[in-house]
């Protein structure tokens, strides 16, 4: 089968390797899609946290299923699936509060461990979500939106309070998805014209540059220090600010602005519970995610393609295809 790797900052190279075949609770799955995500750009760029290299990247994942253990979950051979890419101990503190989305030992497919680009790979069964109605690509975007539906739960924003999203984004679009759905008053704002104009199709209020007026809850989805460290000018009295995106490094703030205002922060990181209910929502057309796919490559392309993305007109979010050819175990 294809394999793609990052082998440094900068640089895929195009391989094949042999399929490793299912351990006791594991599936055999084909990749299909992989959505493109602002960690895949940062570890290309050499500026991802928690990354080493070489990694096989992809964690934003639609599969079909080729092989699965009797029992596993009620699934099937031929399911179409969303893969949950967070590998938890299931022992630790957190994990055992359900929080397995910031266990103590996680293993991100793409980012901790080898991911999905390439043809077929082993998943454990519970961190497959099955949809018979969903496309491929629909599932593949499963993961961004399950990001940010845990950034609003994580906020405990409430009807008719004032939020404020920087960054216009897939993070921060998925933020603003789940924002209106729990009843926010939603303001964004992105420097690229062209996002704008995406958000505006949404009925969201769209700014350059933020224009004074503070907000309940700010959620950050940067990624960028100096935003992030400006972003808490933006919260009004009794505020919260929710970091969505993430930078190597550390970032810093006004000590008596913090407690003047008394405010609270929030870190957030993945989702945790939250791919059923986003395919659900997807199924009934509560969310449409028809908007989102701006760009298409090929597997193959990745090597030559990857480092252009971020200068192409439009985009939202890329996704790559993967062939059958890509597949192939013989």
């Amino acid at each position: 089968m294809r394999t793609i790797t990052l082998q440094e900052p900068g640089r895929f190279v195009s391989g094949t390797d042999d399929i490793r075949m299912p351990a006791a609770g594991e599936a055999l799955v084909r990749i299909h899609r992989i959505g493109i995500c602002g960690t895949d750009l940062h570890a290309f760029d050499g500026q991802q946290p928690f990354f080493s290299y070489p990694r096989i990247l992809g964690h934003e994942l639609g599969a079909e299923i080729i092989d699965v253990p009797a029992g596993g979950h009620g699934l099937h051979r031929g399911d179409r699936c969303a893969i949950e890419p967070y590998l938890s101990c299931g022992r630790c503190r957190v994990c055992r509060l359900g929080r397995y989305n910031c266990c103590e030992d996680l293993k991100v497919l793409g980012v901790h461990t080898d991911g999905g680009m390439r043809g077929l790979m082993t998943v454990p069964v519970e961190r497959l979500h099955p949809s018979s109605r969903l496309t491929f690509e629909q599932l593949a975007l499963v993961e961004t939106l399950g990001i940010g539906a845990h950034a609003v739960q994580r906020s405990g924003l409430q009807k008719d309070e004032a939020v404020l999203v920087l960054g216009a984004g897939p993070i921060g679009l998925a933020v603003v998805q789940f924002a209106l759905l729990a009843g926010g008053r939603v303001r964004v704002v992105d420097i690229s014209l062209e996002r704008r104009m995406f958000v505006v199709r949404l009925g969201v209020e769209t700014l350059a540059e933020p224009d004074g007026k503070l907000a309940d809850v700010v959620f950050d989805a940067t990624g960028n220090r100096a935003a992030m460290e400006a972003s808490f000018n933006l919260v009004a009295h009794g505020g919260r600010i929710v970091l969505v995106g993430l930078v190597q490094g550390k970032i810093s703030f006004e000590d008596p602005l913090l407690h003047r205002r008394e405010l609270t922060i929030l870190g957030t990181r993945n989702s945790c519970h939250e791919f059923p209910r986003i395919i659900q929502m997807i199924e009934s057309g509560q969310l449409d995610t028809s908007p989102w796919i701006s760009h298409r490559l090929s597997l193959a392309e990745v090597p030559h393609k990857f480092a252009g993305l971020r200068k192409e007109r439009g985009l939202v979010k890329a996704m790559i295809e993967v062939s059958e050819a890509d597949a192939s175990w013989e």
